[in-house]
């Protein structure tokens, strides 16, 4: 929802905001010397803060707002359902992220081009003249261009994941008794859409996600073979192998020699 307001506030007039979906609110004008606002009921105490030009209200957020001046402004009052706006922010930054994004309040006193979209939505809106999807997306590029979308999310833009994300995803492999996660499940973990994780994975390691996963199984699969009694068998089933002619044939993919052979150099005991 959309709504463009041309008002005026007096003088010790006060605002109060909660709702179950995001809102963004764009003025048109400075209204930082004559408005105030605070995330608590006390707008005048140490929380309060000079409003700025666009806010961002994640969804259950509380708003306070009270003038400290007569004041004439105009601003754009947009409401996004959450889930549409997960939906719209999901298939690029992923699920997890997104999440996390429209979770984060944003206070930006500097519209830069937000300005201009704004602009173009409020004629659309208040003189409807081409399909809905011009205007839904309009909004979607003016929620983009005011959330706090960090690097790390965009860094997948430049072909790579960060370190932190290879740890992350290393962490959680180890935390599986059978070494296993799907694509899926491994993009949620860094908060990236599927695709274009599996693109930017193997950009940064040089393997597929199930390559990776298969070395790392093999690398459970050597720490078993030198340091427990388990037959070859035992540990293909403890690792998920179908059987043990299939680990075998991926210990000699990964490893260059079979289970039995690599446990004949290697065994510590």
């Amino acid at each position: 929802m959309s709504v463009y307001w041309d008002a005026e506030g007096q003088a010790g007039a006060r605002g109060y905001y909660l709702s179950p979906d995001p809102r963004f609110v764009i003025f048109f004008n400075d209204v930082s010397c004559q408005i105030r606002m605070s995330n608590r009921e006390d707008v005048s105490g140490p929380h309060g803060r000079p409003m700025t030009r666009a806010v961002f209200v994640p969804a259950g957020v509380p708003l306070w707002t009270k003038f400290t001046s007569a004041h004439s402004f105009s601003h754009l009052d947009l409401h996004l359902h959450q889930d549409r706006l997960l939906r719209f922010l999901s298939p690029t930054v992923g699920g997890s992220a997104a999440r996390t994004i429209i979770r984060r309040p944003v206070e930006i006193q500097d519209l830069g081009g937000a300005e201009i979209l704004a602009g173009l939505l409020v004629r659309e809106v208040s003189m409807p003249s081409r399909h809905g999807v011009y205007a839904e997306n309009l909004a979607g590029s003016i929620a983009t261009a005011l959330l706090d979308i960090p690097a790390e999310s965009a860094e997948a833009g430049t072909g790579r994941l960060t370190q932190a994300q290879i740890n992350k995803l290393t962490m959680c492999l180890n935390s599986r008794t059978d070494g296993r996660l799907s694509v899926a499940e491994m993009a949620e973990i860094v908060g990236l859409s599927e695709s274009w994780f599996t693109n930017v994975f193997k950009q940064t390691t040089g393997k597929t996600p199930l390559q990776w996963q298969l070395a790392a199984r093999v690398e459970r699969a050597k720490n078993l073979l030198s340091q427990s009694d388990l037959s070859v068998a035992d540990i293909a089933a403890q690792l998920s192998f179908s059987d043990q002619a299939h680990l075998t044939k991926a210990f000699r993919q990964v490893a260059g020699e079979t289970p039995a052979a690599w446990r004949r150099l290697h065994r510590t005991r």
